[in-house]
């Protein structure tokens, strides 16, 4: 095999590789040889066939076998070679190759960069730090108590107000074909006036109603609906009222707690406070790495792959395409030139911080075991109840989806190694400022990052995270909610949706 060296500009290679054709004939008759052991062929008996008739009958076949399986390796010699780690996957062209003739290919190959790596030690952060207080704990208390009341019968024949529970048949069609659909229907449905649980303006047409009544509701399902057969259109729905309930206040004692599964209600109390802290100490955990994220983006200076840029972009936009369909016309997602820019700049800083944490977790031998990928595994079973055996035979059977939960768990150990090597400083913080967000785009970031890196390196300057919920909902039952998405326009939005693991 040669190697000739055609461009080697930044990180774009081009190599010219030449195989000899005396190797590419011995590769072709030693696999024409394999063929024949049990080629059946009329007139030789098996294991028989001479080599000649072999190669006339599949001759061009196992050519292209060797065609490919010889690119294949010595593509990946010729990188190891030159010392190239590719980026993408390279581009190969055959410039010449035919029996009796040397096999010649172009590879073009874009390649990580070499990083030199800061002195982690030196790295300086700030950890903010929360406690929840007494009234956390009594507004999450609450709010359990709010979702685990109990009902009981209306005792006068008022008619239904908002707040009522009324239990119900309801059998629907869609209007325009009077035809009907599955789930369009239940027997002895409970369902709570003003909850929202159900489309908009069903629940509203069964307010003033009385235990008995006939009711004919008629609404329009959402453009947007999930079910597509019914997105948009009308649907009447026969509503038979068979009861009017209404709750009643939890009492915060023992007794509740019990019912909840704890010994007293100091006992969830604690669990609350225990489940709060928690929360806010992953918040804390998100603003540290951000923070440490950002020192690193800021201390190294290095050019990116275009193709993997242009991978992570792609990867990004295909996120808050399916997040805000609103913004996707004609297929295509419209961005203005401002946010265009932010997420080229944010897909850019993904792939360089990606390229070093990889080469910090490849220095220092970090790995991910087959324990903690197991967990991985099982935590995601545990988000779908009853589909556990579903969801491990996918993950067993689809390496690719495994490699995707291997990435993060890789990814915190090594954000962990690193803010074991710095020096962290815990500050306690409110939980207004455990839970600020910080508005200022991206590059507004990078730009002053850059300016401040130029007079001196800076080690500081986190970047705040919001957690998805403030509260804590420990022990409390899941209430019904509708399936709305709605959609938010602003750079904003598209920023925390693109920068959702950096």
């Amino acid at each position: 095999m040669q190697v000739k060296e055609l461009k080697n500009e930044g990180l774009s290679y081009e190599l010219e590789v030449k195989v000899g054709k005396d190797e590419l004939e011995k590769q072709t008759d030693d696999r024409l040889k394999e063929y024949a052991k049990t080629l059946k062929v009329p007139g030789f008996r098996p294991g028989k066939v001479p080599l000649n008739v072999v190669k006339q009958r599949y001759g061009r076949s196992v050519m292209g076998e060797v065609l490919e399986k010889t690119v294949n390796d010595t593509s990946l010699k010729a990188m190891e070679e030159k010392g190239l780690k590719p980026a993408t996957q390279p581009k190969i062209e055959v410039k010449d190759y035919d029996e009796g003739k040397d096999l010649v290919y172009t590879m073009a190959v874009e390649v990580i960069p070499k990083i030199d790596i800061m002195d982690l030690k030196t790295i300086k952060l700030e950890k903010p730090v929360c406690e929840p207080t007494d009234e956390a704990v009594q507004e999450a208390l609450d709010n359990i108590a709010q979702h685990n009341r109990a009902t009981q019968p209306v005792e006068t024949k008022r008619a239904t107000k908002e707040g009522d529970v009324v239990k119900m048949d309801f059998h629907g069609r869609t209007a325009d074909d009077n035809v009907a659909h599955e789930g369009m229907h239940a027997h002895g449905h409970q369902l709570e006036l003003g909850s929202g649980q159900f489309i908009p303006g069903f629940e509203e047409q069964l307010i003033g109603k009385k235990a008995g009544d006939d009711v004919e509701v008629t609404v329009d399902f959402p453009k947007e609906y999930h079910a597509s057969e019914l997105a948009g259109r009308q649907a009447i729905f026969d509503v038979k009222i068979h009861e009017i309930l209404e709750y009643t206040d939890s009492k915060l004692d023992d007794e509740f707690a019990k019912k909840l599964g704890l010994d007293s209600l100091d006992a969830l109390k604690d669990a609350i406070k225990t489940q709060i802290q928690s929360e806010y100490d992953n918040l804390s955990k998100m603003k540290l790495k951000r923070a440490l994220l950002d020192i690193l983006d800021t201390e190294h200076d290095s050019e990116v792959p275009a193709g993997m840029k242009e991978m992570e972009l792609g990867n990004i936009k295909q996120q808050i395409s399916i997040e805000n369909p609103e913004q996707v016309k004609d297929g295509e997602l419209k961005l203005s030139d401002e946010e265009a820019e932010e997420l080229e700049a944010i897909a850019e800083r993904r792939v360089k911080l990606g390229i070093l944490l990889s080469e910090i977790g490849s220095t220092n031998n970090i790995q991910v075991s087959d324990q903690e990928i197991q967990r991985a595994v099982i935590q995601e079973a545990q988000k779908y109840p009853g589909q556990e055996a579903q969801v491990f035979e996918y993950y067993k059977s689809n390496r690719n989806a495994l490699d995707a939960l291997r990435a993060p768990v890789f990814e915190d150990k090594v954000i962990d190694f690193i803010t074991d090597l710095a020096d962290v400083k815990e500050k306690k913080v409110s939980l207004e400022e455990l839970t600020k967000e910080d508005e200022e785009s991206y590059l507004s970031q990078k730009s002053d990052s850059k300016k401040k890196s130029s007079s001196k390196k800076s080690s500081s300057g986190s970047t705040a995270k919001k957690s998805s919920s403030k509260k804590s909902t420990t022990t409390k039952k899941s209430t019904a909610k509708k399936g709305s998405s709605s959609a938010a326009k602003s750079s904003t939005a598209k920023k925390k949706t693109a920068e959702s693991s950096k």
